[in-house]
């Protein structure tokens, strides 16, 4: 399978995890073994109208909320590369959704990244999107069920050969449905460890990703502000 993928959108996708730096595999704290929870047992908020983008940029977290050391990154100019998904079927079959993120690329969304001067190349981002609870829920379970359904592929970016590794993980009982992946990226002796976390409260998906211990520091912050009505 070979596509155009957008690499500076985060998404659920291998290719653009690769654009987080380096994470060292210590900062991960206890590994999480459980598998990612279906959807909460408490049921369903009232359907409600999808947010504007302006409404989720407002619910987004600021270095004040992360406390010392975090600075905004730069959002990087789209570029696209070519990206050949190797060794996973499931991927494959999804076609261009999981390789450029797919039913991810809802029009109301919002996204921040921050560098952390505290750890070697640390970064974590957010993301938000909003839309009927039904299409968050189906675009996030497929491509989260694609990827880690193949616990080892390779992707091909340009003419750089990854291997990626996937573990699927517990995720915290927040919202109404929970995904999470551990994922590790290893190309030129170098390895990458990257974890994803999303949590889809009614019409509200949030993601966070990047540096597992940063991940799992200010999730539920980010959770508790994504969902608060403004």
């Amino acid at each position: 399978m070979r596509v155009r993928v957008t690499t500076s959108a985060l998404g659920l996708t291998a290719a653009t995890i690769l654009a987080l730096p380096a994470c060292t595999t210590g900062t991960t704290g206890t590994t999480e073994t459980k598998p990612a929870s279906a959807p909460s047992a408490r049921g369903e908020k009232p359907a409600t109208a999808p947010l504007p983008s302006a409404a989720l940029e407002a619910r987004l977290l600021n270095a004040s909320d992360l406390g010392t050391g975090y600075t905004r990154k730069p959002e990087r100019p789209a570029q696209q590369d070519d990206v050949t998904v190797l060794g996973c079927p499931t991927l494959s079959d999804l076609g261009g959704d999981a390789a450029t993120g797919g039913s991810l690329d809802f029009p109301r969304k919002a996204k921040v990244t921050f560098t952390y001067a505290g750890g070697s190349n640390s970064e974590v981002s957010e993301e938000l999107y909003s839309d009927t609870a039904s299409k968050l829920s189906g675009g996030t379970g497929r491509i989260f069920d694609a990827m880690t359904g193949c616990p080892k592929y390779q992707v091909l970016v340009g003419g750089t050969a990854i291997d990626v590794t996937t573990q699927e993980v517990a995720a915290p009982q927040l919202g109404d449905e929970q995904w999470s992946q551990l994922l590790t990226f290893s190309a030129g002796g170098r390895d990458t460890l990257v974890k994803q976390t999303a949590i889809r409260d009614g019409n509200v998906l949030l993601i966070v990703s990047g540096s597992p211990a940063l991940v799992n520091l200010h999730l539920d912050k980010a959770h508790t502000k994504a969902t608060v009505p403004r």
